[in-house]
């Protein structure tokens, strides 16, 4: 729909708190963007009746307003006050297979699991071979369910032993909340690939892959989950205040890798992840093309009694978009930001029209323009990514319509060229129309019908990163450079080990 780059997963996590499953549901519908094909929630309590603790557990495919659309699921169903919740996007491959929605949960020698992951494991391929061999059997194509067999197959004698030991088994990209009869744990990879915060409400705490999942709740954020962290947050942690920590070691050679589209593209603009607020990075993102791309470089036909107008594609590049306005007006060029395009935020992910026109249809019932804007003016577009260029080349022909003078398409990063191993699902490279047209701004131009194409360069995009955010660590830009900071496994096959 969007043509853009889509995150496999949100997850979230409340200990101690006897609202745990609807703050939960309220924190999954705010990590809504992080996944849309199914959602789910496992709890975890003492059952009196049955003289043993239980986890039930509400999943399906869906939107969280559609999968958990009847109350007394929290009344009646989704007991106790601890909580695990998953949001999911997945591979097409897989999509429909409901054994791979998550939570996962399993009943084994020392008590009930659940676990929610996001991210990518890049030894699986070796990982499910070995079991394979071993005669394991398997509910999912899912990766996340190679950690629960590690956990089990694992000769330590307690369960938190055995969940360290798997985890010290597994490489690549993970964030996980594991939920076991007594503990809530939140993991985060030694690399650092994915945000991971930190918070409390009333006394409780809780866990989310953004902070804007706190905000929705009334939760307070405390820290981001380090590189490598395992939190384990039990009785003992709600009444000393203090969670036990454990570290995993990264592999030789490596460093921290947080993923930089999380604050081109994936998260929400009001969260705060890797230590600094989305939306301030954003800005400067802005900022920095307009560094490398100022106006008076782009616009082909000044006009002094009508200033160039900067419109971004609503809504991941909206702020972008006013960094760039704003630098290039304190440089002293005569521009401003304004609304050319206006979004339907009604139009869901069910909106369906057959044969090719659907394609452009989709993108009409989204977007539409703001033609007294437009018209006469010298139009920049500032958008966050060009993925295939399909939406792209729609909205342009849109924009064309209202008879601008001329369009320009700056983009907030650098081509993205290359597959991402660590938790995103980007079109195979041949469908990318960067490596298409081999990187040619010119061609690109040419395809998406615009009178000029810039990107923000890859040492901008780090730099301008690094400016806002002095946290010291480093960044993975493997989808726009090809360096992969943890090795991969290039043959691994999406329906083979599906990327959650």
């Amino acid at each position: 729909m969007t043509d853009k780059p889509h995150d496999y997963c949100g997850i979230f996590g409340v200990f101690n708190h006897s609202d745990a499953a609807l703050l939960t549901y309220y924190g999954l519908h705010a990590l809504q963007h992080r996944g849309q094909e199914s959602a789910g929630i496992v709890t975890s309590y003492f059952d009196e009746r049955k003289g043993r603790q239980v986890m039930p557990m509400h999943k399906n495919f869906g939107l969280v307003l559609s999968v958990f659309d009847d109350h007394k699921i929290f009344k009646k169903e989704l007991k106790g006050r601890n909580a695990i919740g998953h949001n999911r996007y997945s591979t097409s491959g897989s999509s429909k297979n409901p054994a791979n929605i998550q939570p996962f949960r399993v009943h084994h020698k020392n008590g009930n699991l659940a676990i929610g992951h996001n991210g990518n494991l890049t030894n699986a391929r070796k990982l499910r071979e070995m079991f394979r061999e071993e005669g394991v059997l398997f509910q999912s194509t899912s990766d996340t369910e190679l950690i629960l067999h590690l956990i089990s197959h694992s000769d330590k004698s307690t369960q938190l032993d055995q969940i360290l030991d798997a985890l010290r088994q597994i490489e690549g990209a993970y964030c996980l909340v594991i939920l076991t009869d007594d503990k809530l744990i939140a993991v985060r990879d030694p690399n650092g690939f994915r945000p991971l915060a930190l918070g409390t409400i009333d006394g409780s705490y809780t866990v989310a892959s953004e902070t804007c999942a706190f905000d929705i709740i009334g939760a307070e954020f405390i820290r981001d989950v380090e590189p490598g962290e395992v939190v384990v947050i039990d009785r003992e942690a709600t009444e000393s205040h203090q969670p036990k920590s454990y570290f995993l070691e990264a592999k030789e050679g490596t460093t921290s890798s947080q993923c930089i589209f999380e604050y081109v593209y994936f998260s929400r603009p009001d969260s705060k992840i890797f230590g600094e607020n989305v939306d301030k990075i954003r800005r400067n993102l802005g900022k920095y093309l307009a560094k490398e791309h100022p106006l008076e470089d782009v616009i082909k036909y000044p006009d002094s009694d009508k200033k160039p107008i900067i419109i971004s594609v609503p809504d991941s590049s909206n702020t972008a978009a006013i960094g760039y306005a704003h630098e290039n007006q304190k440089a002293g060029y005569d521009c401003k930001y304004d609304i050319g395009l206006i979004r339907n935020h009604y139009v869901g992910r069910t909106f369906i029209s057959p044969g090719q026109k659907s394609r452009e249809q989709k993108v009409r019932t989204k977007f539409n323009t703001v033609k007294g804007v437009i018209e006469g003016r010298s139009v920049i577009i500032v958008d966050d990514s060009i993925v295939r260029g399909t939406t792209s080349r729609y909205l342009v022909e849109m924009i064309r319509e209202a008879k601008p003078k001329e369009i320009h398409f700056l983009v907030s990063s650098p081509p993205i060229t290359h597959p991402c191993f660590y938790g995103m699902d980007f079109p195979d490279p041949e469908e990318l129309i960067a490596n298409k047209f081999n990187r040619d701004s010119v061609a690109i131009a040419k395809e998406i019908g615009v009178d000029s194409v810039r990107y923000l360069s890859a040492d901008g995009l780090v730099e301008a990163v690094k400016e806002s955010n002095e946290s010291g660590l480093d960044y993975c830009t493997a989808c726009f450079t090809g360096n992969y900071p943890v090795p991969v496994e290039f043959n691994v096959g999406k329906e083979e080990n599906e990327l959650v």
